[in-house]
């Protein structure tokens, strides 16, 4: 069994909340990743992405990561870990500092950023990122990349994601149970943004909807930077119990159905197609039409989607997502909802898979492996700025290393 320093590879880990991923990627010598193992689980003692139950966890991240293991025949180590739930939460801040020479240096940037991110947080509070938005120096605005550039004095406008520190103590004690090290916590949502969208959606403006079994996850891109996150904590399995409590059939019987048979949209389900429902106290099952059960899903559905236009409305985004709405995640997948948040966001709407992966894409093309995919991207960019900060000779890669990580708020 090879260790994962000889073969270059990143691991990722999505403890969510119906289902733990773990995906090992390997960073090609063309810096392409290709996916070499995949492991799955059904995630149990996990409730809207917080930890219920420490042992069944441990032994679900367990099972995932023996199962990678043994795909992409090698030792895990260390993971990128997802991290969601509705204690993430996000403020734009800005910094100001004067320019010690005629032009901007390296330095200045560093000292920038950390003006912006010195805002008192409370202790219970923990940073995940700080994401730089634009630099703007004496009257220009809007730069992307300062350094080189004249002037007396620079700002930073950043985009800083916290999370409760009990709750990210919890998680990463899970993973240390297991004997991994987590090499560093990423908000799901933006991890998901590294899988599916494109550089033209972020510059146009594009709201990330990873929506899952428990939460909502939203990241908000405008002008090619972070604006908005934020985290809604009711998601599939709401629809799960309306199904479970109309149809009174036990929630294992209301997920499959759900999965297998049911609409967003009742006007695409003819009323003739019926399908069984297994009862509960061993009861016969029964019949019921899959008319009904769309108009069961969809009055849900059509909620979730008002809570995601309230958050980017309230965000005051509303105007600047140009490109509209990328859904993403297990919940996402359902016939009828492209088609149903089109109505309701009155906006373009796709599905997203995730994209830009070699080797064994058809174990990760689905959209419940987008947060999982997302954080080997996350990852692989981390190693080459370590790569090219262990280079100091070749100065011109250092440079580029280090904006690549001031956008991944990476301090």
């Amino acid at each position: 069994m090879s260790k994962i320093i000889d073969r270059n590879l990143v691991v990722g880990l999505d403890i969510g909340t119906s289902k733990i991923s773990v995906a090992v990627g390997e960073i090609t010598p063309d810096r392409k990743l290709s996916i070499v193992g995949v492991g799955s689980q059904p995630a149990r003692g996990m409730d809207k992405g917080g930890v219920n139950d420490l042992n069944l966890v441990i032994q679900s991240i367990q099972r995932a990561i023996n199962e990678a293991e043994l795909m992409a025949d090698c030792h895990i180590t260390s993971v990128y870990l997802g991290i969601s739930g509705k204690h993430i939460s996000c403020q734009n801040e800005n910094g100001m500092v004067p320019i010690n020479d005629k032009e901007v240096v390296q330095e200045d940037v560093d000292n920038v950023i950390h003006t912006a991110r010195s805002v008192p947080i409370s202790a219970e509070r923990r940073m995940l990122h700080v994401l730089p938005q634009e630099f703007s120096i004496d009257v220009q605005d809007g730069i992307k990349s300062p350094i080189g550039m004249s002037g007396v004095r620079m700002e930073a406008k950043v985009h800083i994601v916290t999370c409760a520190n009990d709750m990210a103590k919890n998680i990463v004690k899970c993973v240390e149970r297991c004997d991994l090290k987590a090499d560093q916590l990423i908000f799901s949502a933006l991890a998901s943004s590294y899988a599916v969208l494109t550089d033209d959606e972020k510059e146009l403006g594009i709201c990330v909807v990873d929506i899952g079994a428990g939460t909502i996850d939203i990241a908000v891109f405008t002008g090619g930077a972070l604006r908005h996150t934020a985290v809604i904590p009711v998601a599939g399995n709401q629809v799960t119990s309306d199904i479970s409590k109309i149809f009174r059939t036990p929630l294992s019987h209301a997920e499959e159905i759900k999965v297998q048979y049911a609409c967003a949209l009742r006007q695409m389900v003819s009323m003739e197609e019926n399908i069984e429902v297994p009862s509960v106290g061993g009861r016969p099952a029964r019949s019921m039409s899959r008319h009904t059960l769309a108009e069961v899903v969809e009055p849900r559905y059509h909620e979730l989607f008002e809570l995601i236009q309230e958050t980017v409305r309230e965000a005051g985004l509303e105007d600047q997502i140009a490109a509209g709405y990328v859904l993403t995640g297990g919940t996402s997948k359902m016939e009828g909802v492209v088609e149903f948040a089109e109505e309701v966001f009155q906006m373009p709407v796709r599905v997203a898979t995730p994209k830009d992966v070699t080797g064994l894409q058809e174990y990760v093309n689905d959209p419940t492996y987008s947060t999982v995919v997302g954080l080997l991207h996350y990852g692989m960019q981390a190693n080459e700025q370590q790569n090219s900060e262990l280079k100091p000779n070749d100065s011109v890669r250092s440079i580029g290393s280090r904006i690549v990580a001031w956008f991944k708020g990476e301090f």
